[in-house]
Order: structure tokens, then C-alpha cells, then sequence
């Protein structure tokens, strides 16, 4: 007795290959040290003789290494047809995040990071998570030195969305529960790491809750858990809950309509050219 059709293999915008791979953990690897160097230097260490310098060396560097990422990913297969979709979609993000701007972190474009990230894999989610939230702090005028880190936290959000196990077997209700399970605690992470970005940057005499370089790894950790309770916990739950919402729903429409547009795309059939047929000459 055989069993029904097997699932057709989903099509990916961008298939990874060994070199955006090094790329990118090569970017993950200067990421989460640019991160979290306040809890993986001692307290002894030269690093945190320039606590204030740090967090701008990290966003420099984070920006070139964000930029050759995406152009390796690019040079690997980002073709013409992406390249539009990745236009569109990038455009769309942009556009949705100052819709919650201000308002209890309800940042509609997360939900749509996920779906993408989802239907087109993690390649092509990590570019365009890195490129949307470029377009969206020149959208509205958030360029500063947490700009780098908010690119890189957007584009390991996105490619994780990609990286969810099933997508070609695992649909319907049990595939948007998981997107929206996904994006309820990739937005606190999101929240998270962004809040280390953004706590280094806080001066020690401000605040009893800032980065002191002189103290140690566990008073640090203390000081950053009550920061972030102080500072985010509402807004990455209204950013959680938006995402959760937004996912369950318009997700069934809106994956669809990506996975829609994928095949049509068709972005893994290859360019074939023909030779002309042969003109025949009088004789």
C-alpha cells in the first residue's frame, strides 16, 4: 500500500552555501561579542578600560561585517527576482514600523519578519531583516550607533524564522502556533540583546542600574536584569503579543501569498539559453 504524494520541496530565494555560511557565523561570532562583551570580559580586562568606546568600535565593525554578509549571500544566488521581492518586502517592513512607533512596542513589521523569514529561508531572511530595519531607521530618522546592532538582531530574528524545523511538512494551525510561539520569544530576545546594546551606552553616574566596568560580572548581570525591567519589559511584551496576534490572524493569507509568489518566481530554475534556429539559406 503507498502513501499520498510526497510533500513538494519548498523553494528558497537564497540556498546557503559554504561560504555565506562562514559569513555569517563569522557575523554571529563578532555579534554576540559585541553584545554581551560586558559579561564575557572580567573585570580586570583592558576592554572595559574603554567602556565608552567599545559600543561605537562594535557598531562600526558590526556595519561593514552586516554589509559583506549580505553581499556574499548576494554574490551566492540573491538574483534578479529576489533581489525585487527583497525590494518589496523590505519596503513593506519599513513602512509598517513607524505604524506602532511609540506605542507600547506594538511594531507591526515583526510579524510580517517572521512570515517571510518562514517562506523564504534563512538566507534571504537575514539580508532582508538587515536591509529592512536600515530602511526603516532612515524611514524615521533613527540612524545612530545602535543602528548596526538593531540590523544584525533583525536579521538573526528573521533567519531563525527560517531555520523552524518542517516547512515542508508542517502546515495550517500547527504551522502558525509554531510561528507564533517563535515570535513571542524571539521578540523578548530581540528586546534583549538590544538592551545590551543600548545599557553600555548609559553613564555609571546616572544611574544605579547602568554598566559599571569597575564592578563585577554578577553585579553587571544584576544591574542589567533590573534595566531591562525598568525600561522594556512592557514594551517587548507589546511588541510579543502584537507579533502572536498579527501571526494567528493573518498568517494563513499572508504565507500563501509569499508562498504564492515564490513559485512564481521560481527562484531555483535555472536560466537555460537556446541557440536560434538556423536560418535557411536560399539555394
Amino acid at each position: 500500500m503507498t502513501g499520498g504524494p510526497a510533500p513538494q520541496r519548498q523553494a528558497r530565494a537564497v540556498r546557503l552555501g559554504p561560504r555565506s555560511v562562514a559569513a555569517l557565523v563569522l557575523v554571529s561570532a563578532v555579534g554576540v561579542a559585541g553584545f554581551g562583551w560586558p559579561f564575557l570580559a572580567p573585570p580586570d580586562a583592558s576592554l572595559n578600560a574603554h567602556a565608552q568606546d567599545a559600543p561605537w568600535l562594535f557598531a562600526g565593525v558590526l556595519v561593514l561585517l552586516v554589509a559583506v554578509v549580505a553581499a556574499t549571500i548576494s554574490e551566492s544566488g540573491l538574483g534578479p527576482k529576489a533581489v525585487a521581492m527583497l525590494g518589496v518586502l523590505a519596503a513593506a517592513g519599513a513602512a509598517l514600523r513607524p505604524i506602532g512607533a511609540g506605542t507600547a512596542g506594538l511594531e507591526p513589521m515583526f510579524f510580517l519578519m517572521v512570515l517571510s523569514g518562514r517562506v523564504l529561508g534563512p538566507g534571504f531572511g537575514f539580508v532582508l531583516g538587515s536591509v529592512t530595519m536600515f530602511a526603516s531607521a532612515l524611514l524615521t530618522g533613527g540612524v545612530g550607533p545602535w543602528m548596526p546592532f538593531q540590523m544584525l538582531a533583525m536579521g538573526w530574528f528573521t533567519m531563525g524564522a527560517g531555520l523552524l524545523p518542517g516547512p515542508d511538512r508542517l502546515r495550517g494551525r500547527a504551522e502558525l502556533l509554531m510561528l507564533a510561539a517563535y515570535g513571542f520569544l524571539a521578540a523578548f530576545a530581540y528586546g534583549t540583546v538590544m538592551n545590551l546594546a543600548g545599557w553600555t551606552f548609559m553613564n555609571t553616574l546616572a544611574s544605579n542600574i547602568a554598566f559599571d566596568p569597575d564592578a563585577s560580572i554578577a553585579d553587571n548581570l544584576a544591574r542589567f536584569l533590573a534595566y531591562c525591567l525598568a525600561t522594556s519589559l512592557g514594551w517587548d511584551g507589546g511588541r510579543a503579543a502584537m507579533t502572536v496576534v498579527l501571526t494567528l490572524a493573518l498568517g494563513t493569507p499572508v504565507l500563501k501569498a509569499l508562498r504564492r509568489a515564490t513559485r512564481r518566481a521560481a527562484f531555483e530554475t535555472p536560466v537555460t539559453f537556446e541557440k536560434p534556429d538556423e536560418v535557411s539559406r536560399p539555394t
